[in-house]
């Protein structure tokens, strides 16, 4: 098994690392892909605002990625994208499912659907085996952006204004993510698909914040704070975005890629967000 970074990484048990540098449209996959059955395109930005400039960027590169797999004789590309190429937020009970049109709602999402387009025309005009795969926050040990920022709070023992909040969040524990990447590497059905994935039981912010707590061998502490002055507060440029999402709804309905692929994902989200919680204690 090759595995590709940019950087040096830590070693893994059974994967060759080759660190390539920057990863763009330019790069040269010939020697990389010689003898690849599968590939998996994870790279990605992520925690950070999307330029028009670099979204470009981004989609080129995947795009030549998967001419450079199906050149080289690669049988199937796994695209990792984001359930916000579907859309920012979900109305309460109304998940997103698989066969819902992509309406994504910022930037990000955009940027996201744009390479799945770049990347799905390059495989119908190869004959490449394509599979994209939409997961909602992955999050575990080592998480960064908003979630790392909630933990932060949550570790710093201050107020939370968030008990009186009633929403839905979908997310998906890094190991589940892995043991449904292994899978859809090889399962015959999974080609030419568009799969959602999740860990199966959805969380309010105030659960989220109490089992991060739980990791850390603390009380949560909430109070409540009216939802229209939550509300008020997502407007404000600087703090709406971060808080919108932990007061809105995103959720995914996987049911299809469950029943197609006989998955069910191995770690429930109060054991992963407390694991993820602890190791960040670990690290401070």
């Amino acid at each position: 098994m090759l595995g590709a970074t940019r950087g040096a990484a830590e070693p893994i048990a059974g994967v060759t690392l080759r660190a390539l540098g920057a990863i763009g449209p330019r790069t040269n996959w010939v020697k990389h892909l010689e003898g690849i059955d599968v590939a998996v395109h994870l790279a990605g930005s992520a925690h950070r605002p999307v330029s028009p400039a670099a979204a470009e960027r981004e989609a080129e590169a995947a795009g030549a990625l998967a001419h450079a797999a199906a050149a080289a004789g690669v049988r199937r590309l796994v695209h990792v994208s984001s359930i916000r190429a579907m859309g920012a937020s979900t109305p309460p009970g109304r998940p997103f499912r698989g066969d819902d049109p992509p309406l994504p709602g910022d930037a990000y999402g955009r940027a996201k659907f744009e390479i799945e387009r770049v990347v799905r025309t390059a495989a119908d005009d190869t004959g490449l085996e394509l599979v994209i795969l939409r997961p909602p926050l992955v999050y575990g040990p080592g998480v960064k952006g908003n979630l790392r920022a909630l933990i932060r709070l949550v570790a710093s023992g201050g107020p939370l204004p968030f008990s009186a909040v009633d929403n839905r969040r979908s997310l998906i524990f890094l190991d589940n993510l892995v043991d449904l990447l292994a899978l859809v590497c090889t399962h015959p059905d999974a080609g030419g698909r568009v799969l959602l994935a999740c860990d199966g039981a959805d969380v309010s912010t105030p659960e989220l914040a109490r089992f991060l707590a739980s990791g850390l061998g603390r009380r949560a502490r909430l109070f409540p704070v009216p939802p229209t002055l939550l509300a008020a507060f997502c407007t404000v440029p600087a703090l709406g975005p971060a808080l919108a999402r932990l007061t809105l709804s995103l959720q995914v309905d996987d049911a299809e890629t469950r029943r197609i692929l006989g998955w069910w994902p191995l770690v429930t989200p109060e054991s992963g967000l407390a694991a993820t919680a602890r190791a960040f204690a670990s690290r401070r």
